[in-house]
C-alpha cells in the first residue's frame, strides 16, 4: 500500500513539474525568441551543451542558424558604466558562500567600493615598474625553449605559456617566482586545482542552488588543503603570513625589484584596517593566482597559434621587429613602451584576442526592474541576458564578411568610424565596470613576450592534422589542447647563466 502511494505521489510531483514548465514556456513573454526547442523547457539542455566544452563555437552557430543578430548597441545597454544589470546567480559558484570576491560579487555597490580599494595597484602606470620581473621570467622562458629545441622534442606551447604567465604573476604578487619555468611541471598541483574549479564554477553555476552544499562537501572531502578556489586561498594565506612576518622583522624584501602586490596591500591594511581589511589583501592576491595565469597563457598561445597558421602575417611582424631594431627603437628587453609604438604588433595582438578571447561563455546579467529593450525586443525584469565575446567578435555587421578570418590589417585602416565600431565590440577583457582588473598585467606580458619569441625562435606546428589545427576545451576559459610545436632557436648562444632562482617552494 505504501509503495503504491509513493509511486502515485512521485508521478504527481513529476506531472506538476512538467505542467509548470509547459505553462511557463507557453505563457512566457520570450516565447517568440528563436532558439533550440529543448532549451525552452529546462536548463538541463544548456548544462548538457556546456558540459561538452565547446560552447563558444556552438554559440556562434546558434546565432547564425536562428538568424539572431547581435546588435552592437547591446554591449552598452547591458554592461555600460552606470548599468543596473547585476550579475546572474551563475557567478555564485565562483566563490565561497560566506565571503565576497571581485569576480563573483553580484552587488554593484559593494563591488564598486571594493574594486576602488584595489584598482590603483593594477594601473598601467604602476605595473610598468614590474617590467624587470617580466624580463626575468622571459629570459628563463627563452632559455627553456632553446633547451627544448636543442633536445629535438615537441613542445606543448599552451603549457609553457601558462608556466611563463604563472611565474610572472607570482613574481609580481609575492616577489618570487612559483617555479613553473624552473621545472616545467605543475607546482603544488595549482594548475590542476584551477582547472577543476573552472569546471565546477561553469557547471554548478547553471544550477547554483546546489552550490552551498556542493562547496561544503568538496572542501570537507579535500581536507585541510581545500578544493578548487579554496585550495588557492589557503596557499595565498601562507604567502601573506610570510610577508607579514617579514614586515614585522623589518627585513628587506627578496631582490631589488618593485614592491610586490602583497606588500602594497598589507601596507594599506596596516594604515587603515577598517577601510582595507585582510579580506581585501586576500581577495587581491587570490584573484591574481586564480585568474592571472590562465587568461594570459591562453591569449599568448592564441596569438602565436594564429601567426603560425598565417605565415605571411608572421613574416610581416618579423619585418617590423627587425625594422624597429635597426632604427634603434627596440631594445633587447623589448620594452613595453617601445612595443606600444609598433602598429603591426598591436594589430596582431588585437586580432589574436578577437579570434580567441580567453573566456567563452556569456557574461550573464539580470534585466533590472522595468525591463529593457535589447536587439529590438523587450525583455521583462528578471530575465537573464548576456553576450559571449566569441559571438560579439564574429559579428559580420561590425567586422565584415571575413569576421571568421585572422586578418590583423583590419585594425590598420584610416576609417575612424569603422575602428570605433570595432573597438566597442572588442571585449576580450569584458566591458564596463566589471572589466578584468588584471588586464594591464596581461597586456604588459603579451606586448613584451610575443615580439621576443618571434624574433628569437622559429616554430613549426606539429599538431595532429595536416593543417596543424589544435583543439580547445571551454569551461569558462577556452584552453588550448595539443598546441605542439617544434622550436628552433634563431639567435646564437650567449653563454649567460640562468637568472638566479628565487622561486616559491
Amino acid at each position: 500500500m505504501m509503495d503504491n502511494f509513493a509511486v502515485v505521489a512521485s508521478a504527481l510531483v513529476l506531472l506538476y513539474y512538467i505542467l509548470q514548465q509547459v505553462l511557463r514556456a507557453v505563457l512566457s513573454p520570450l516565447r517568440s525568441v528563436p532558439g533550440p526547442f529543448l532549451a525552452r523547457w529546462s536548463d538541463a539542455w544548456y548544462l548538457w551543451q556546456v558540459k561538452g566544452a565547446h560552447w563558444e563555437t556552438q554559440n556562434i552557430q546558434l546565432h547564425r542558424e536562428h538568424g539572431i543578430i547581435a546588435d552592437p548597441e547591446a554591449v552598452g545597454i547591458i554592461y555600460g558604466h552606470g548599468t543596473r544589470f547585476v550579475k546572474s546567480s551563475w557567478y555564485d559558484a565562483w566563490g565561497s558562500p560566506s565571503n565576497w570576491n571581485l569576480f563573483a560579487d553580484r552587488s554593484i555597490q559593494r563591488h564598486a567600493n571594493n574594486r576602488r580599494q584595489l584598482q590603483n595597484t593594477y594601473s598601467m602606470t604602476s605595473l610598468v615598474s614590474y617590467e624587470p620581473y617580466v624580463n626575468q621570467c622571459a629570459d628563463i622562458f627563452s632559455r627553456r625553449l632553446c633547451e627544448l629545441g636543442e633536445a629535438g622534442v615537441s613542445v606543448d606551447m599552451g603549457h609553457w605559456m601558462q608556466c611563463y604567465a604563472f611565474d610572472v604573476i607570482g613574481q609580481i604578487t609575492f616577489g618570487k617566482r612559483i617555479g613553473f619555468l624552473d621545472r616545467g611541471a605543475d607546482i603544488q598541483g595549482i594548475m590542476r586545482v584551477i582547472e577543476k574549479q573552472l569546471m565546477y564554477g561553469t557547471l554548478v553555476g547553471i544550477y547554483t542552488r546546489f552550490h552551498r552544499l556542493a562547496f561544503g562537501v568538496l572542501n570537507f572531502l579535500a581536507g585541510k588543503n581545500g578544493a578548487g578556489r579554496e585550495h588557492i586561498v589557503k596557499l595565498t594565506e601562507v604567502r601573506i603570513a610570510e610577508e607579514q612576518e617579514r614586515r614585522k622583522a623589518k627585513r628587506a624584501g627578496d631582490g631589488d625589484g618593485a614592491e610586490p602586490f602583497v606588500s602594497k596591500f598589507l601596507a594599506k591594511y596596516e594604515q587603515d584596517p577598517e577601510k582595507f581589511s585582510m579580506l581585501h589583501v586576500l581577495a587581491g592576491c587570490t584573484a591574481n593566482m586564480a585568474a592571472g595565469s590562465d587568461t594570459t597563457g591562453i591569449s599568448l598561445s592564441a596569438i602565436l597559434y594564429y601567426l603560425l597558421r598565417h605565415p605571411k602575417c608572421l613574416q610581416e611582424l618579423r619585418r617590423e621587429i627587425e625594422e624597429f631594431r635597426a632604427r634603434g627603437l627596440l631594445s633587447e628587453s623589448f620594452g613595453f613602451k617601445e612595443t606600444q609604438q609598433m602598429p603591426y604588433l598591436q594589430a596582431v595582438i588585437k586580432e589574436g584576442l578577437r579570434m580567441h578571447p580567453a573566456t567563452g561563455l556569456p557574461m550573464e546579467r539580470v534585466v533590472p526592474e522595468g525591463g529593457a529593450t535589447i536587439c529590438g525586443r523587450f525583455f521583462p525584469a528578471g530575465t537573464i541576458v548576456g553576450i559571449n565575446s566569441w559571438v560579439a567578435h564574429r559579428n559580420t555587421q561590425v567586422f565584415g564578411a571575413d569576421a571568421d578570418e585572422f586578418r590583423p590589417e583590419r585594425w590598420l585602416i584610416s576609417d575612424e568610424e569603422k575602428l570605433a565600431a570595432m573597438n566597442r565590440q572588442w571585449i576580450p577583457f569584458g566591458v564596463g565596470s566589471r572589466t578584468c582588473i588584471g588586464r594591464h598585467v596581461s597586456t604588459l606580458e603579451i606586448s613584451k613576450l610575443i615580439p621576443r619569441v618571434i624574433h628569437e625562435f622559429d616554430f613549426e606546428l606539429s599538431t595532429g592534422s595536416a593543417e596543424g589545427s589544435w583543439s580547445t576545451e571551454n569551461y569558462w576559459f577556452v584552453k588550448p589542447r595539443g598546441f605542439e610545436v617544434k622550436v628552433t632557436c634563431r639567435k646564437p648562444k650567449d653563454g649567460h647563466n640562468l637568472v638566479e632562482e628565487t622561486r616559491i617552494e
